[in-house]
């Protein structure tokens, strides 16, 4: 093993380690005091830090049930939620969170992410729309507005919000993505695969090859039968795209 592969496997197991004790020591608390409400905390952070999530999200509803007021507790069970991929039920959480705090962005904001990945579309627009009005100029609330739009296929709302995204944060790729996403909503596909194109060149793993599906998508529509078969094959339609042999008119 090479030196900095043993050092990385030193320090991961360190942090086991670190996290294992707060385990222990946790554990002992809630032994002799189970409505200890701070030990569960540390112990569900302790449990994330692990990757033991289901375990994590256990620890963290027993915290909030014994002091349903603590936010930092209710924003711990909604972030262990959305890496569960509980999308629903962590924002409900971060909807609880910003009904207290309705200045409070970052609450509102998480509540419209999740209520995409959600697939409430008609929440997600409400919730970005109430972040947008705390702060027009907040990259995360514009993209927000502009992928919950998208959703609804509300093309003339979409475009100016992936257009004021796109401004607040130049080249980021999914504000990229959406731009593309309200551009083929609107009819405008030449644009759109012009942006999928390039955007995929930028791109790696499952990002890549989800933007590479949209763009082999749109060209299919437009493509003639040699065109279609050539999308048919995702190798020789990427070789094809890198090339910049491809076009959509």
């Amino acid at each position: 093993m090479s030196g900095p592969q043993a050092r990385t496997r030193a320090v991961a197991g360190s942090a086991d380690a670190e996290q294992q004790e707060v385990l222990r020591r946790s554990d002992a608390i809630l032994a002799q005091r189970p409505g200890d409400d701070a030990a569960h905390e540390a112990r569900a952070r302790a449990l994330v830090a692990l990757g033991r999530l289901e375990e994590a999200e256990a620890d963290a509803m027993h915290a909030v049930r014994l002091d349903p007021d603590e936010i930092r507790y209710r924003e711990l069970l909604a972030e262990i939620q959305s890496r569960r991929g509980e999308h629903a039920d962590a924002a409900i959480e971060y909807a609880r969170l910003a009904r207290r705090d309705p200045g409070q962005l970052a609450w509102t904001v998480a509540e419209a992410a999740e209520r995409i990945e959600a697939a409430d579309a008609g929440k997600a627009v409400e919730a970005a729309r109430r972040g947008v009005r705390l702060d027009p100029a907040n990259f995360d609330a514009q993209l927000a507005l502009a992928r919950g739009l998208i959703h609804l296929g509300d093309a003339a709302a979409a475009l100016p919000a992936a257009s004021r995204a796109s401004e607040l944060r130049p080249g980021d790729p999914a504000a990229r993505e959406a731009m593309g996403d309200a551009l083929w909503l609107a009819a405008r596909e030449s644009a759109a695969f012009d942006e999928f194109a390039s955007l995929a060149a930028t791109l790696s793993s499952r990002d890549r090859d989800r933007v590479l599906a949209k763009a082999r998508s749109l060209y299919r529509l437009r493509a003639g039968r040699l065109g279609r078969l050539l999308a048919a094959s995702p190798g020789s339609f990427a070789f094809a795209l890198r090339r910049g042999w491809l076009r959509v008119r």
